[in-house]
């Protein structure tokens, strides 16, 4: 099926680098077609304005000599933005090419805005089953001679012939699909299957994005999965790390969550778990503060709150200095144990009234330091220990989160018949997960913001 009568503007460019921010347009060629033949042609080198790297020169065979008198991109913007701004932009990995001249339009206050068709999804469509949808491959393959490669007007010239062999093979219509408003096909990264967002359920949970070798490489959460997963494709920024993060996506799973807490919580354990290549900000967290034991030349031991401690095991962890101060004070008070020694007050205040005149050598080290022992034998009582129940998946079941002693226990889903309330019974249905101090964060905020969503185990949060 011939697609409506348009016309395409089929581009090549060759650059210095891989990202449109960081590097230029050594080359550019349009080749003009109208559905059945090509009408127009456009191509020259340009002058970049730095050096062409060494490895760059070897791919296309452009030196610097030969750009030394090419125009530079302002001078040619001009004719090329005329060309371009009411054609359907067609590219082998069509975002690649297009983010450049979007991008030095952009730099000359020119609003590039066009249509984009991309000739390695269409073939994927159009011809399936093909060991590898490359330029060089895809002609083989298609018996399409390929003159010039990595030079722009010989990819361009056989990118046209293959546009040609893909319109006269559409029996489907996919390329008159992929035009229409809201298609996102174009979008999308060269090398993922648009059925795998087309899957995704407008509902909360955690995605995966696979390279080629079926490696994760990204884990995210979302309150949408599906609108949440068009967002990373709509953004196409020109900076490298998006780049080459789009090109390396081949693959999409997802698991549903029921809510936005467990999508959040469900995330960060994954990222601890597989440490995808393009995660980066929940690698580094860690909370602020910690209890600490430490043994004074004078034979007392001393608790404190401090910053957390390099190769120092904290007896308890706080996301505030407040939070772990008033956690302290607390086991002061119960153990009556001396508020100076625990670097609670100020040397020239008086004591607090619990203070059984260890600070002043009243009271021996081997009788203070046995309260202390009590105290830290009962750091974990003083922990919380709730569940989080909440919508699970559909209507049948429930969410729940398990918090025990202050330690993420573990995560699941429950039906009617799980008695909420019972620790025992919470436990024999739910998936035991590693604790750690970001998703303990999430649950104890979540607690003091939505108390109604929580049972207790104890009364001590």
């Amino acid at each position: 099926m011939q697609a409506e009568r348009n016309l395409y503007a089929i581009v090549d460019i060759e650059t210095t680098g891989g990202y449109a921010s960081g590097n230029n347009i050594i080359e550019v060629a349009v080749f003009v077609h109208d559905g059945f033949t090509i009408v127009d042609k456009y191509e020259t080198l340009v002058n970049p304005g730095v050096p062409i790297p060494i490895h760059i020169q070897a791919l296309t065979g452009i030196t610097n000599e030969m750009v030394s008198n090419a125009p530079l991109f302002r001078e040619i913007a001009g004719d090329l933005f005329e060309i371009l701004e009411d054609k359907i932009f067609v590219a082998h990995n069509v975002n690649f090419d297009y983010s450049f001249l979007h991008h030095q339009f952009d730099l000359l206050n020119y609003k590039l805005q066009t249509k984009k068709l991309c000739t390695v999804r269409l073939a994927r469509k159009i011809f399936p089953g093909f060991p590898s949808y490359s330029l060089g491959k895809l002609c083989k393959q298609l018996s399409i001679t390929l003159e010039n490669r990595h030079r722009a007007g010989g990819d361009a010239c056989a990118t046209t012939v293959l546009f040609s062999k893909l319109l006269d093979n559409d029996f489907d219509g996919f390329i008159e699909l992929s035009l229409k408003k809201g298609s996102k096909e174009a979008s999308l990264p060269a090398n993922l299957p648009k059925e795998h967002v087309e899957n995704l359920p407008h509902a909360p949970g955690v995605y995966y994005f696979y390279d080629k070798k079926g490696k994760i490489i990204y884990i995210g959460k979302a309150v949408d999965l599906k609108k949440r997963v068009l967002s990373h494709f709509t953004n196409n920024k020109p900076n490298q790390q998006k780049q080459e993060f789009l090109r390396n996506i081949y693959s999409i799973s997802f698991t549903e969550c029921g809510t936005e807490l467990y999508s959040f919580v469900l995330e960060a354990l994954e990222i601890k778990k597989y440490w995808p290549k393009y995660n980066r900000s929940l690698k580094q967290y860690d909370q602020l503060y910690g209890l600490y034991l430490f043994d004074a030349q004078n034979g007392y031991k001393r608790l404190a709150i401090s910053k957390k401690i390099k190769n120092f095991t904290a007896l308890a962890t706080f996301n505030t200095l407040n939070e772990g101060y008033r956690f302290l004070h607390q086991l002061t008070e119960d153990y009556e144990l001396c508020s100076k020694l625990c670097f609670l007050g100020n040397h020239s205040e008086m004591c607090s009234p619990e203070c059984r005149g260890a600070c002043k050598g009243d009271e021996s080290f081997v009788t203070y330091n046995e309260r202390v022992e009590m105290a830290l034998a009962a750091v974990s009582n003083y922990l919380p220990s709730f569940a989080i129940i909440d919508d699970g998946r559909n209507e049948n079941e429930k969410s729940c989160l398990l918090v025990l002693k202050g330690e993420f226990y573990g995560m699941g889903f429950i039906d009617d018949h799980t008695i909420w309330n019972n620790v025992d019974s919470l436990k024999q249905t739910l998936t035991v997960c590693s604790s750690y101090d970001y998703v303990k964060n999430l649950l104890y905020q979540y607690v003091i913001n939505n108390p109604g969503k929580c049972v207790y185990f104890n009364s001590c949060f």
